[in-house]
């Protein structure tokens, strides 16, 4: 291509060099005025600036030949190893749903006696705000949302909690169980691009659960909306008690995870509703087969106003009254790993707690670098169009609805949430399900856990029926009154920016991840818990400006982008501030000294990796004449 400019061309090693000695950048805000429209692109690239989107779905392209241009001898390998790549996806997304299962086996063994004198304090208990950091730190503990449902229920039915008391701690579990698809984002960190989507998709799960509850809470400590929605439909409808909700998944995988621990759910429940006989006893399942029968025993009597009630009789012995006590025999013990052990339930627990974050992150990695192999070619491109695709003009707004119809179902098949949710993350990350699907599908999926909620309830005795159901359909119309608030309207689907600047953040920072999870799980569910058992003016106090500094800073924010020139001058950016307060460069050059050589290691492995691909793109800028002449300015 000739040169547009008068000056006699420079050979390329010459302007390597001089580019290397001394690099020149073009302002930030200017792009040099050229005539030809393919050299302003290049100067755009060569110059960093990236105009593509990194939310944008990756090509997945075939990276061998074509089906066309194989023999037969290679067309039978390549169905072979896909054979084999299908089963061994199926087997690592099977471990991973068991270790799922083992880590939650493993917090509440570790968390169950702290779970349980929580629940048993009804003074706390009585404050929704605590309620409601109660629900999220226990959900977190126990890395189950059935469970901590299942423990409100219970004490809900026993009379210890009243259905009002128990909405806050509801919201707080559905918050608490959005943390395991932020954990399992955290394994697709290799990858920038990868780690971006996956993060975001998770934390847009999280991200909907705490603005409904933001929303929701104060409008029901006000005027205790889903409460009376609730008993409205309790009232309306002749509820009979029904079965258990099915395990369909469970059958799948308690084969395997009876193998390694069995757990006694009736313990945890137990010390939540106060019963002495579970205070001391262990989570861990020794007997499995068991059988109770009753028996009638001769009771001294030792204050004789017990015969007014009692048949009693006189023996040479003294009197006695008889008595039928049901006592339990062990007939079969349980054959898993730690049935004989005498470790305690702490001890059992970190060790399941360890091998299960192994094996997880392990299958997750597998599974995550399987699906980068299979998922390439016309049959990858065929899933993601079917995945993402919207149904024809005028009835494009029901694509949504059907995936939020498709996410529910699968949950309620899967009977987990934190299953279905972990099982999407590294779908969006590789680029299989964009955001924009991935949203609805989280919404259908916290209904669909509701829906198994009910069913449960349905199996509590009579007497407690009614309350039981009421805080299962509490939970219900709590994720129904979510989805009118941030789906119904697109313009109201905040949630999505929202975790896709999460995301952006995340991909720059990657230890962002882990201060996410931090401090929305833990540090300020903590920091809110301690005020609010100050007492509401303290909360008041400190919280109040807090929370008006923070809606200040988003309405700056926005108007810095939207309309600027409605700010005062100093206000159009935050430049005014020190650097620390509207940067996070500050904090990073801080973990990057505190993890020293380990993450310039990481850092170069990352440049290592860059596909060679890039390589002709960054070295046609030398030819580019209109870029030569830009240096050389």
């Amino acid at each position: 291509m000739p040169f547009t400019s008068n000056n006699l061309p420079v050979p390329l090693t010459e302007i390597k060099l001089n580019l290397d000695e001394m690099p020149a950048k073009l302002p930030e805000k200017e792009v040099p005025s050229v005539t030809n429209t393919a050299s302003t692109t290049d100067l755009l690239y060569c110059d960093g600036l990236d105009t593509e989107d990194p939310w944008a779905l990756p090509e997945l392209e075939g990276s061998g030949p074509s089906w066309k241009e194989l023999n037969t001898k290679q067309r039978i390998k390549r169905v072979v190893i896909g054979i084999v790549k299908g089963c061994l996806l199926l087997g690592f997304l099977y471990f991973f749903v068991c270790s799922l299962d083992v880590l939650s086996s493993a917090f509440q063994l570790v968390g169950s006696k702290l779970t349980g004198d929580i629940f048993s304090d009804n003074e706390i208990l009585a404050n929704p705000i605590a309620g409601l950091v109660i629900g999220v730190l226990v959900t977190v503990l126990v890395q189950s949302s059935s469970t901590s449902s299942s423990i409100i229920v219970s004490m809900v039915s026993s009379g210890l909690l009243n259905v009002k008391a128990s909405i806050p701690i509801i919201m707080g579990v559905n918050v608490g169980t959005s943390v395991t698809s932020t954990l399992v984002s955290l394994a697709q960190s290799g990858n920038r691009n990868e780690f971006r989507r996956a993060f975001g998709g998770s934390a847009v799960h999280g991200i909907f659960n705490w603005m409904t509850v933001i929303v929701l809470l104060p409008i029901e400590i006000g005027t205790g909306y889903l409460y009376h929605v609730s008993k409205a439909i309790i009232n309306s409808f002749n509820i009979n008690a029904g079965g258990q909700a099915p395990d369909i998944l469970k059958v799948i995988t308690e084969p395997f995870t009876h193998l390694i621990i069995r757990l006694d759910s009736s313990v945890i429940s137990g010390n939540a509703i106060g019963d002495p006989e579970t205070k001391n006893k262990s989570l861990i399942k020794h007997w499995c087969v068991t059988e109770s029968y009753t028996v009638t025993q001769n009771i001294s009597v030792s204050n004789m106003t017990e015969c007014k009630i009692f048949q009693c009789f006189v023996t040479e012995n003294g009197t006695f009254r008889e008595e039928n006590i049901t006592t339990k025999e062990n007939i079969e013990k349980c054959m898993h790993i730690f049935a004989n052990t005498n470790l305690s339930d702490m001890a059992v627990g970190f060790i399941l707690l360890t091998a299960s974050l192994l094996v997880l992150c392990t299958c997750l990695i597998l599974i995550v670098k399987l699906l980068n192999s299979v998922l390439k070619g016309q049959i990858a491109q065929a899933i993601k169009k079917i995945l993402n695709a919207d149904f024809p003009f005028p009835f494009t707004w029901l694509s949504g609805y059907l995936a939020i119809s498709v996410g529910a179902v699968m949950t309620f098949v899967v009977q987990s949430s934190s299953v279905f949710t972990a099982a999407i993350v590294p779908l969006i990350g590789v680029g299989v399900i964009s955001m924009e699907r991935a949203y609805p599908l989280f919404l259908g999926s916290n209904i669909g856990t509701t829906t198994t909620a009910v069913l449960a309830a349905l199996a509590s005795p009579a007497e407690a029926l009614s309350n039981s159901v009421q805080v299962a359909f509490i939970h219900l119309f709590f994720n129904l009154t979510g989805l009118v608030l941030w789906y119904i309207f697109p313009f109201l689907r905040v949630p999505i920016p929202v975790a896709k600047k999460f995301g952006d953040i995340t991909a720059k920072y990657r230890w962002f991840a882990v201060l996410y999870l931090l401090l929305s799980f833990l540090v300020i569910p903590l920091a809110v818990f301690g005020l609010s058992m100050a007492g509401w003016i303290v909360l008041a106090a400190v919280g109040g400006p807090i929370l008006f500094m923070i809606i200040v800073i988003i309405i700056v924010n926005v108007l810095q982008k939207k309309v600027p020139k409605c700010l005062p001058p100093f206000l159009r950016d935050w430049d005014f501030l020190p650097t620390w307060m509207h940067s996070m460069a500050p904090l990073d050059r801080l973990f990057s000294s505190v993890c020293g050589c380990c993450c310039k290691k990481c850092g170069k492995s990352e440049d290592e990796e860059k596909p060679k691909e890039q390589l002709p793109a960054d070295l046609s800028c030398y030819d580019n004449p209109e870029f030569i002449q830009s240096q050389r300015l």
